[in-house]
């Protein structure tokens, strides 16, 4: 079972990139010398709970124009075991992604600052990229609907591909809102499917804890589980079956509904998978966390 974690591709229809380990070999970032756009995956918000009064609908405010100066910090480990093999990491450098967000009609524009990481290689790489761009279209609901990623033409394939896992990951950990009035003390839950050779089924369970004025924080606990009991494997690799698959975390943001992102906070979500191939009668334990933080 030879099997190598890669993040150098992903793109509509891809799965969380965390999900699940891929081959690689020979593959590229999909958006080499142009803009590349990724539609997501419909969020639905449900309601659980109302919370206080009062209680109004949570829109955002932000008139077209208004700039946002953010930070985004990923970082992302995972180690993987073949049967009584030596466990071996597989851990991606983390990123540190300061970026000014200017807001539209429909959504906001990014262009990213220096990016830096503590990888020596790929933070020399990060100096062709300052200048980059991504995009985020979203719904009335706050739902990132997709995702577009620019990068600037001299940038090397390996900090494309790092941007990207980057901004991936941060999509499918926002937050959406429900449709109805809510207040302090409010419950709600978002499902999302991300789609990929493990199809999994991503539930977030939202709390609104408070409020002060436009300023909301928001406690999160976010779920996985995988719709087969199947992954299969690409390049017509074949299939492992699913033996366990256990993925969960929590965190807390503050959001302003008169700026586009997130202006503080930060989710983990971890756990551990386990694939078993029946030909081979071989098993793989993979063991993952990753972190999305936000601060201005």
């Amino acid at each position: 079972m030879a099997l190598v974690l890669g993040f150098a591709t992903f793109g509509a229809g891809c799965a969380d990139r965390s999900a699940s380990p891929v081959d690689t070999e020979g593959t590229e970032p999909l958006g080499i010398g142009k803009e590349v756009t990724v539609p997501i995956t419909a969020a639905v918000t449900t309601l659980v709970s109302a919370g206080d009064e009062p209680r109004e609908l949570l829109r955002s405010r932000y008139v077209p124009g208004v700039t946002q100066e953010v930070t985004l910090r990923t970082d992302y480990r995972i180690q993987q075991q073949v049967n009584d093999q030596p466990a071996r990491d597989f851990s991606p450098a983390a990123l540190t992604i300061p970026m000014t967000a200017i807001a539209g009609d429909d959504g906001v524009d990014l262009t990213v600052g220096t990016v830096t990481t503590p990888d020596p290689a790929l933070n020399k790489a990060f100096t062709s990229a300052d200048g980059s761009h991504a995009g985020l279209e979203m719904s009335d609901l706050g739902a990132i609907t997709e995702l577009r990623l620019a990068p600037s033409p001299d940038t090397p394939n390996s900090a494309r591909a790092a941007l990207e896992q980057a901004f991936y990951q941060a999509v499918y950990r926002s937050i959406a809102f429900p449709d109805e009035p809510v207040g302090v003390g409010a419950v709600w839950t978002v499902h999302q499917e991300i789609t990929g050779g493990v199809t999994l089924d991503q539930i977030t369970t939202a709390t609104l804890t408070s409020r002060e004025g436009d300023r909301l924080t928001i406690d999160l606990h976010v779920s996985q589980t995988p719709t087969e009991n199947v992954w299969t494997l690409p390049n017509d690799a074949g299939a492992l079956e699913i033996a366990g698959y256990v993925m969960e975390g929590t965190g807390t943001i503050t959001v302003d509904l008169g700026l586009p992102l997130p202006v503080s906070g930060a989710i983990d979500v971890g756990g551990q998978q386990t694939y078993r191939d029946a030909r081979s009668e071989s098993t793989l334990v993979q063991t993952q966390s990753t972190r999305v933080s936000w601060t201005e």
